[in-house]
């Protein structure tokens, strides 16, 4: 997932001020942020500073007496807010990554004056009445391609804000943006003080019954750190789905699932559904303020679905297959069950355990055949490899370079001409301190406005670490998150645009998933896996038998993974279009789910409570992985019928119209730039083995 980052973040132009490292100038390798200087006490002094910096840029650009230029508005507002974008970009992914309860405490007192301070200039008429003024005379300002677009974007983006409401409505837009901003900060600590506060001790061999080697030596390593003897399993997702895998301990199965699922809702403080029910009424209310019938109608009129319907659209094409596929794998598994004793239905705690039983008695392949050969080091490595094939790119690592946490990696990036690229920064373990998921994010956004500034790129992923002294093995579902991350910061990485709103991943959050899901392609690729998937004892590669296997197998239980997935994005759809006067949660996905026939023994992939992608910058979005898919399994059949996946004209296309292009230009006209055709659903349906 690409979280959502500040399009401005550059290097700073204030002053140095002693004893705050946040605002001095950073003299460190490639100008990274000093963590080992900053600490809690420096963020709120430096935030006060940068907002009354940020402030007076703002005040200076609305009330210039000059006629509006695109010089004096556009690139004014975008050289505005350096020292803001600086000191926000450090909190903000440390507050994510390795927080505390000094730095939550910070965060949720910035939640409202974040949100004051942006509806302070998107609501300001003085500062809007100049961008309209330009955009009223753009035809006639001589504006290049990407002048054009910045102008644009920068006029829809305050409209879509409120700018040109009453006096009245902007300040309960205002009041609304600050409840906001309180409400989806107090949702997401919830979310991870349940995730903090629940593990799963394994007592002996009993309770590690059915557990791989890799598996158990993950769970000693995890207990080692949480400072306890033996084994234990956490809500991150590599830990307790591999519990869920393997463990032939139906009970303890159920207790972990439950834990897993319930996250959010488990009464007490940390519970979100009120929480739920305020975000979404208030999201409604915003709607209809500024002209829409539903949040979901607002929020989608600036993507590529456009409508609710069109998303619906997609996404019933996807559902029916789907759940005929899941109903024919939940008998399938009962089936086995039942061979072996089980007299129960398959329940969502059973689907995961018989599943991996299935594909083993089917297709000769399990999971803990596979894990060996997909060592973390050599994923990475994988990654860079393919990185370097497509794109000509090369990872130099920096072992001394700053670091915010023991466990991160750091690597410069350079053309193969070595020419400097940018940093990245990888973030692959699993800790108490740190968000459960997978996503990228910048400590530093591309641009060339007021001269080249290149990117500082974080990956940060949930991985359970491996035993001391021993390599961290991977599922090939993590493998692929790996991929998906690294894809998200390729377009970071390689974003080459001047206008810092435009640089990277600041596009259309529809489209922004293509350049992620599209490079996962390469991971199941034999000319990847030959060179990279090397047994972690032996060295050796992995056989071809068993390549042929995990090809074979592909898209084994695939009804499962879709009806988990389209599921979340229906009722993300439902929850965001629904008159949410009196709106009780459990009963609105309950019965969500039973409108749209959700099979039995088969829940969300993210239940409501702790959906963190809708309850931030995906509300009434999650749709858009699927939307992207539509585009990636037709971008890489591109490869395909070149006959080569790294082809290099093919490459170099995808590189100028995709992950380089940022949004200097609409997202379906880039899509086509590079394919030369829309897209077609047809891939997609293939790809999940849901059509010939």
């Amino acid at each position: 997932m690409a979280k959502p980052v500040s399009a401005k973040t550059r290097v700073s132009k204030t002053k140095a001020k002693p004893g705050n490292p946040l605002l001095a100038t950073w003299r460190t390798p490639f100008k990274m942020p000093p963590f080992a200087d900053i600490g809690p006490a420096h963020y709120l002094p430096a935030f006060k500073a940068a907002f009354a910096e940020h402030r007076d840029e703002i005040k200076a650009i609305a009330t210039a007496t000059s006629k509006p230029t695109f010089n004096n508005t556009i690139v004014a507002l975008e050289k505005a807010g350096e020292s803001l974008s600086r000191v926000a970009e450090v909190f903000y992914n440390l507050s994510s990554a390795d927080t505390n309860e000094q730095l939550q405490a910070i965060e949720r007192e910035l939640a409202p004056q974040f949100a004051a301070h942006y509806s302070g200039i998107y609501l300001n008429a003085k500062l809007f009445a100049r961008i309209a003024d330009l955009h009223e005379r753009r035809e006639r300002l001589d504006l290049d391609d990407e002048q054009a677009r910045v102008l644009d974007r920068t006029n829809l983006s305050f409209v879509r804000a409120g700018a040109k409401l009453s006096a009245k409505n902007k300040k309960r837009v205002a009041e609304i943006n600050g409840s906001l901003a309180e409400l989806k900060t107090q949702f997401s600590q919830n979310v991870l003080a349940d995730e903090q506060d629940w593990r799963l001790i394994l007592n002996g061999e009993a309770d590690l019954a059915g557990l791989p080697e890799g598996v158990r030596e993950a769970a000693a390593r995890t207990a080692a750190d949480l400072g306890l003897e033996g084994h234990a399993i956490t809500l991150a997702r590599s830990s307790v789905e591999s519990f869920l895998q393997f463990s032939s301990r139906r009970d303890l199965r159920e207790e972990a699932f439950n834990a897993w699922t319930r996250r959010g809702e488990n009464g007490g403080k940390t519970d979100n559904r009120e929480i739920v029910a305020k975000i979404v009424g208030l999201r409604s209310e915003l709607a209809k303020l500024l002209g829409y019938a539903t949040y979901a109608d607002f929020a989608l009129d600036d993507t590529m679905a456009k409508t609710p319907a069109a998303v619906r659209d997609l996404l019933g094409q996807v559902w029916s297959p789907a759940v005929k596929r899941a109903a024919e794998e939940r008998d399938a598994l009962q089936k086995l069950a039942q061979s072996e004793g089980g007299n129960f239905p398959i329940a969502a705690w059973d689907w995961r355990y018989y599943a991996e039983k299935e594909r083993k008695a089917r297709f000769d392949l399990d999971d803990g055949e596979v894990r060996p050969y997909l060592q973390l080091d050599n994923m990475i490595a994988a990654a860079f490899d393919t990185a370097s094939k497509l794109f000509g790119l090369k990872f130099k690592e920096l072992p001394d370079a700053p670091r915010y946490h023991p466990d991160v990696r750091v690597w410069e990036v350079l053309t193969r001409g070595g020419e400097h690229v940018g940093v990245f920064l990888g973030d692959y373990f699993a800790r108490p301190s740190k968000q459960s998921g997978a996503w990228m994010s910048a400590f530093r956004s591309q641009m060339k406005l007021g001269g080249e500034q290149r990117p500082i790129i974080v990956n940060v992923m949930n991985f359970a670490r491996g035993a001391e002294g021993e390599s961290t093995l991977l599922s090939f579902d993590d493998a692929r998150t790996l991929f998906h991350e690294f894809g998200h910061g390729l377009h970071g990485l390689l974003s080459d645009v001047t206008y810092p709103s435009l640089a990277g991943t600041a596009v259309s959050r529809d489209f922004v998933e293509l350049p992620s899901q599209l490079y996962e392609h390469w991971l199941s690729r034999p000319e990847v896996l030959e060179k990279f998937a090397l047994h972690e004892k032996t060295g050796k590669p992995m056989p071809k038998k068993l390549l042929e296997r995990l090809k074979a197998a592909r898209n084994f239980n695939q009804g499962f993974a879709t009806v988990e997935f389209t599921s979340s994005a229906l009722v993300d759809m439902d929850l965001h279009s629904a008159d949410p006067d009196g709106l009780d949660v459990t009963a609105f996905e309950r019965e969500t789910l039973a409108r749209i026939s959700m099979p039995q023994a088969m829940v969300m992939r993210h239940r409501i409570p702790h959906f963190l992608h809708i309850m931030g910058g995906y509300a009434a979005g999650y749709y858009s992985y699927l939307w992207s898919e539509v585009m990636d399994a037709d971008a890489f059949a591109a490869f395909v019928e070149a006959g080569d996946v790294f082809d290099k004209k093919t490459a170099g296309r995808l590189k100028k119209h995709i992950y380089s292009a940022g949004n200097r230009r609409d997202p379906a006209e880039a899509y086509v730039a590079f394919r030369g055709r829309p897209p077609e659903i047809r891939g997609l349906l293939k790809q999940r083995g849901f059509a010939a």
